[in-house]
């Protein structure tokens, strides 16, 4: 029996529906996830296969449905990180330059797979151009909405791959509720919903494994806005621990903007005010107020015993200058989890000795208003 037909969508009910029904949510309401899946051996790698899709073991969709760009097998680089050895997985170099490139490559070949022909998507940039370029390879036509304060060189790429671009005024909450309001004339393909999306970034995980010597590090540094990075890691390293290939989880270590903070703040046992008015940040990529799945997410870092906390925009525009130093030139969204790293080493988080992977996602040269914030225009 293949993963493909043993594999259900569930919802937060228990419900299950088959993989086959065109849906991007629970009759609840709610975000659907898969049944557990078996975990990767190294023996299933695809060796020559440099992409996502040597682990196409673990990826729930049909191989010949795979619309792919080479996305992932991304290098990780060592630094001396303020006297510290720390490894940067530099997303940048997927096809987009950025992470998503990974879940929209599954969640796009899913699609392909029920005969889609079109589909919407909301994003503030990363995820929208990524959705524009893998609807061109699938030959998907796709309108994405995108917040009006967007860095206009990711408006410039999603259009550029052919993709309908509608802005959309507010917060990047209201740009998700504009793309649900359309939804029902439109299949909806959104990174932030379709459990598709969170199949192909788990794959970072199962790189990071192998990359070590199919060991895992102690820590993982990562930045959430929505979260999908918390719960792809989460996903494959428990894949890997039930199948006996690793003996523990990595501890997910978290880094929100201030302002943005809320799996922190849910983590932290901060209440989180509604509807709070809340300042627009240099990390636009993570600026969502309601993280679909929230309770997934805090879930997922109580479980590696790990740690989220909020940085300001001042300690992302150090980190951003910092990793500039050091050769890496990634957007303030990115550097949010490198200004985590700074608090992780200094409060004791992180302690000598430990093994800890960064991972950055995506590029300064998408973000150019903003990495001249940072550097003097």
């Amino acid at each position: 029996m293949s993963l493909r037909s043993r594999a259900t969508f569930i919802d937060r009910s228990g419900k299950s529906y088959p993989l086959t029904d065109p849906r991007w949510r629970g009759d609840d309401g709610s975000p659907l996830s898969l049944s557990e899946l078996p975990g990767l051996t190294p023996a299933q790698i695809v060796p020559l296969e440099r992409s996502i899709w040597r682990y196409q073991g673990v990826l729930p969709v049909d191989p010949a449905s795979g619309v792919s760009l080479g996305e992932g097998w991304t290098p990780l680089v060592l630094l001396d990180w303020r006297g510290v050895p720390v490894q940067f997985k530099l997303e940048w170099f997927n096809l987009t330059s950025s992470f998503k490139d990974r879940g929209v490559s599954v969640m796009m070949s899913h699609l392909r797979s029920l005969g889609a022909t079109t589909a919407l998507e909301d994003s503030s940039g990363n995820g929208g151009a990524s959705v524009a370029a893998y609807g061109a390879a699938a030959g998907i036509a796709t309108k994405i909405i995108v917040p009006a304060a967007t860095s206009t060189a990711k408006i410039l790429q999603a259009r550029a791959f052919g993709a309908e671009i509608e802005l959309v005024g507010g917060t990047r909450d209201d740009v998700s509720d504009e793309a649900i309001r359309q939804s029902a004339v439109i299949p909806y393909a959104s990174h932030n919903w379709h459990p598709m999306f969170l199949q192909g970034i788990k794959t970072i995980a199962y790189e990071i494994w192998e990359a070590l010597g199919f060991e895992v590090p102690d820590n993982v540094v990562l930045v959430a806005g929505a979260g999908s990075l918390i719960l792809g890691c989460d996903i494959a390293f428990r894949e890997l621990l039930n199948a006996g290939q690793i003996d523990r989880l990595p501890r997910l270590l978290v880094g929100q903007p201030a302002e943005w903070a809320t799996i922190a703040d849910t983590l932290n046992g901060t209440p989180v005010q509604e509807g709070r008015s809340r300042r627009p940040t240099i990390a636009e990529g993570a600026s969502i107020a309601r993280p679909v799945r929230l309770p997934e997410a805090v879930d997922a870092i109580r479980r590696s015993n790990g740690v989220a906390i909020g940085v300001s925009d001042d300690e992302i525009r150090t980190a951003t200058r910092t990793l500039a130093a050091h050769g890496l030139y990634a957007e303030p969204t990115s550097a949010a989890a490198a200004a985590a790293l700074d608090r992780f080493i200094a409060d004791g988080t992180i302690l000598p000795g430990q093994s800890t992977v960064v991972v950055l996602t995506g590029s300064g040269l998408k973000s150019a208003e903003r990495m001249a914030d940072v550097f003097g225009s």
